[in-house]
C-alpha cells in the first residue's frame, strides 16, 4: 500500500499538491451511470445518464449489426420516481406484443418520463405517446418495474394522494392505451418484482409493510389472476425474500436470507419443497434500493446465470440440479445486480478498479465476452489510478470492519512522509462500497490524498448479521467503525494522523457529522446532503424511508433522538466542515444541512454551506458535480495545510 513506487526517480512534491491530468470536468463527465440492460437476440438496450444535458436519462439501443443509437432525444428523460430512488424505468416490447412487426430500426419501448411520470410508448419512427392517464397532481402517479406481457404493461404503481398519503399496487395497463390501468394487487405498503407464470395463470411478486425495509423482512406472494385469490409462499417480518423467477408453471426460484445470507432457493407455488440450490456464506443479491434489478436470470438450458460473493459480486452459472457453480473467466472484478438474458446471451454491468462500468455481453455456452459500452470513453494513464486493497480492521470490542484502501498514486511525483487521507462513509446506510473504478477517488489519489472506503457495520455484502449490527445503533457503530479506520491508518503510519478527513453523502453525511462531533481524529468533514436531525427528517422525508429511523435508532423519543443525532451533539464539533446540498432534494430536505450549518455558525466553528438549485438527492448535472468536487478539494488543501 506504499506510494513509493519508483520514488527515487520522481520529484518530491507536497501531498495534496501533486499535478494530475484528471480534472473535475473529467470526473463530472464520467457519470453516465449505465443501468438496467435488456437483451433480445443480437439486440441490447440499457439506460444511461447525460450529465452534460441536465442529468437526464436516455435509453440506448445496440442493433444486431453493432450500431449504437440513442432512442430518446432531449428533453425526454426515462427516469421513474417511485420510492424517489426509482429503478428500471423502461421495458422492451416483444414482437408478438408490438403491433409493428418488429421490423423497424429497433423494437417498441415503454418508458416512464421524468417530468410527468406518465408511461409512454415509443414505436420505431414515431414520437413517444402517453398510455397512462394524466394525474390530477403533478407527478402524482408513478410507475416502475415494468414488464410487458400479453399486450399489457405490468408494473408497480405509486399513487400520491391529496392528503399527502402514498399508496402502491401492481397494475396492468393496455400497451396501446385507451383504458384505465387495472389494479391487480393492492393492500400492502410496498411491492416489487412482478412476474407472470409461463401459462399466464399466476402473478408472483414481493411485498412488505412499514416499518420494515426490504432488507429487513418481505414476503413472496402469488395471486391467481382468474379470481384474484392471493397467498404467501415464503418470507415474513424477519426474512428478506427477493427476486422471484418462474422455473415452470408450478415452481419458482427466489433469493432469501433465511440462512443469514441471501442465497438461491427453489420452491413450489404453495410453499412446498423448498430447496437451497447452492448454500454458501455469500450474497447472491444486493439491497432493494431500486426496483427492477435482477441478480440472476434463467437460461434456456435450465441453468441460472447468477451473481455471488462477498463485497464484489462475481458472475457465474449455476446448475440447479447438481448445485454446481462455475464462474465465467471475465476481465471484470464485480457486477451490478442487474442481469438480463434472452436464454443464451447474458448482459450485465461489469466493472473493475481500472475498468469502467461497462455494458457487457457474455455467451453462456461459449463463454465469449464482449464489452458493448463503457461509462468512461477515455481513461487516464492507468498509473494515475489507485490500486485498492481489501482489508479487515479490528474495530471497537474486536468487531471486524471491512474496508478498501486506495493509496495515493502518481507516476510523476512522490511525497515525503505519511500522506493525508480521506475516510469515506457510504450512503444507505444499507449500502456498500465496491472496487468499481471511481474517477472521483482517482482525482484525489492522483493529487496525493489517500482514500479508505469503509464498509462499516450495517453494510450489505457480508451477510445479515453484519448488516444487523446497525439495528438501533445508527450514529454509534457506523461512527466507531469509521473512527477505527482512521486510527488504523495512523497506527500503521499509512496516513498522517493530523491530516485525516471524513466525507460521505446522505446517510454517510450523517456519519460524517456525528463522527466530527464524537471524535477528534478528523481534521475536517465533508457532508453531501446529510441527515442532521431525526424527528424533522422522519416528518419530511419521502414515504419509502419514513419509518426507517425506527429500525436504525428506535421509536420516536426526544431524549434518545437528541442524544444520537448530529444536531444534538453539535457542541462536540471543533473541526472545519463543508456541507453541500441540493435545494430540490425530496429525500433529505435542505433544512437538514441548513440547521447544522446554522448551529456551527453560532458556535464559531468554520463551516462552508454550498447549495445547488435544481439538484435533488445525488448530484446529476455536470456543472454541479464539477463545482462540488473543486470546492471539496480546495477544502482539503486548506485543512491539510497545503
Amino acid at each position: 500500500m506504499s506510494p513509493e513506487r519508483d520514488a527515487v526517480e520522481r520529484d518530491a512534491v507536497p501531498y495534496a499538491a501533486w499535478p494530475s491530468p484528471i480534472s473535475t470536468s473529467d470526473v463530472a463527465r464520467a457519470g453516465m451511470h449505465l443501468s438496467f440492460p435488456t437483451v433480445l437476440g443480437e439486440e441490447v438496450w440499457w439506460t444511461e445518464d447525460r450529465p452534460a444535458q441536465g442529468g437526464r436519462t436516455t435509453i440506448m439501443h445496440r442493433s444486431a449489426d453493432g450500431a449504437r443509437r440513442e432512442l430518446l432525444p432531449p428533453p425526454w428523460s426515462a427516469r421513474t420516481r417511485v420510492h424517489e430512488y426509482g429503478g428500471r424505468s423502461y421495458a422492451v416490447v416483444p414482437d408478438e406484443d408490438s403491433g409493428d412487426g418488429g421490423d423497424g430500426p429497433g423494437r417498441s419501448v415503454v418508458f416512464a418520463n421524468l417530468s410527468d411520470q406518465r408511461l409512454y410508448l415509443l414505436t420505431p419512427g414515431a414520437d413517444p405517446r402517453p398510455i397512462t392517464p394524466e394525474p390530477a397532481a403533478e407527478a402524482g402517479l408513478r410507475y416502475a418495474d415494468l414488464l410487458v406481457h400479453d399486450g399489457q404493461v405490468w408494473c408497480v404503481r405509486e399513487r400520491h394522494h391529496d392528503d399527502g398519503k402514498v399508496s402502491r399496487s401492481i397494475v396492468s395497463i393496455p400497451l396501446h392505451g385507451g383504458a384505465e390501468p387495472r389494479e391487480r394487487v393492492g393492500g400492502c405498503d410496498f411491492y416489487a418484482s412482478p412476474t407472470i407464470s409461463p401459462d399466464g395463470e399466476h402473478l408472483a411478486y414481493i411485498c412488505w409493510n412499514h416499518p420494515r425495509m426490504p432488507w429487513n423482512g418481505t414476503e413472496l406472494r402469488i395471486t391467481r389472476l382468474s379470481d384474484g385469490h392471493s397467498w404467501n409462499v415464503k418470507g415474513g417480518t424477519s426474512e428478506s425474500v427477493l427476486a422471484p423467477r418462474w422455473r415452470d408453471d408450478r415452481t419458482l426460484y427466489l433469493i432469501s436470507d433465511w440462512s443469514g445470507w441471501w442465497n438461491l432457493y427453489q420452491i413450489g407455488i404453495y410453499g412446498t419443497s423448498s430447496q437451497a440450490l447452492h448454500p454458501a456464506e455469500e450474497e447472491f443479491a444486493g439491497p432493494l434500493w431500486q426496483l427492477g434489478g435482477a441478480p440472476y436470470t434463467v437460461l434456456d438450458d435450465g441453468r441460472l446465470a447468477i451473481l455471488h460473493g462477498q463485497g464484489n459480486l462475481k458472475l457465474g452459472v449455476l446448475d440447479p440440479a447438481s448445485g454446481a457453480l462455475t464462474d465465467f473467466d471475465v476481465p471484470y472484478d464485480g457486477w451490478a445486480p442487474a442481469l438480463a438474458s434472452d436464454g443464451r446471451m447474458i448482459v450485465g454491468i461489469g466493472y473493475g478498479p481500472a475498468v469502467p462500468r461497462s455494458v457487457v455481453r457474455v455467451d453462456s455456452v461459449t463463454g465469449r465476452v464482449e464489452g458493448l459500452r463503457r461509462d468512461i470513453d477515455e481513461l487516464p494513464d492507468v498509473a494515475y489510478l489507485p490500486r485498492p486493497e481489501a482489508v479487515e480492521i479490528q474495530g471497537r470490542f474486536g468487531r471486524r470492519v471491512h474496508a478498501l484502501v486506495y493509496p495515493p498514486s502518481n507516476p510523476e511525483v512522490a511525497g515525503e512522509g505519511a500522506p493525508p487521507y480521506v475516510v469515506v462513509a457510504h450512503g444507505g446506510p444499507t449500502g456498500n462500497s465496491t472496487t468499481a473504478l471511481d474517477l472521483e477517488k482517482a482525482f484525489l489519489t492522483s493529487r496525493g490524498i489517500g482514500v479508505i472506503d469503509v464498509n462499516y457495520g450495517g453494510s450489505t455484502g457480508y451477510g445479515r448479521a453484519y448488516r444487523d449490527r446497525l439495528r438501533g445503533q445508527w450514529g454509534v457503530v457506523d461512527v466507531e467503525d469509521c473512527v477505527a479506520a482512521a486510527e488504523w491508518l495512523a497506527e500503521r503510519e499509512l496516513a498522517d494522523p493530523a491530516r485525516i478527513a471524513i466525507r460521505g453523502g446522505s446517510a454517510g453525511g450523517w456519519t460524517v457529522m456525528a463522527a466530527c462531533a464524537q471524535s477528534e481524529v478528523f481534521a475536517g468533514g465533508v457532508s453531501y446532503y446529510g441527515v442532521s436531525s431525526l424527528a424533522p427528517f422522519a416528518e419530511t422525508t419521502h414515504d419509502f424511508e419514513s419509518r426507517y429511523i425506527e429500525w436504525l435508532v428506535g421509536p420516536a423519543d426526544p431524549l434518545l433522538y437528541g442524544s444520537r443525532e448530529p444536531l444534538g451533539q453539535v457542541s462536540g464539533v471543533s473541526c472545519p466542515m463543508l456541507l453541500l446540498q441540493g435545494l430540490s432534494d425530496p429525500v433529505v430536505p435542505p433544512a437538514q444541512s441548513q440547521a447544522f450549518a446554522d448551529a456551527l455558525a453560532e458556535r464559531g466553528v468554520p463551516c462552508t454551506y454550498l447549495t445547488f438549485e435544481g439538484e435533488a438527492h445525488g448530484f446529476r448535472r455536470a456543472e454541479t458535480r464539477s463545482a462540488a468536487l473543486a470546492t471539496e478539494f480546495a477544502f482539503y488543501q486548506q485543512i491539510f495545510r497545503v
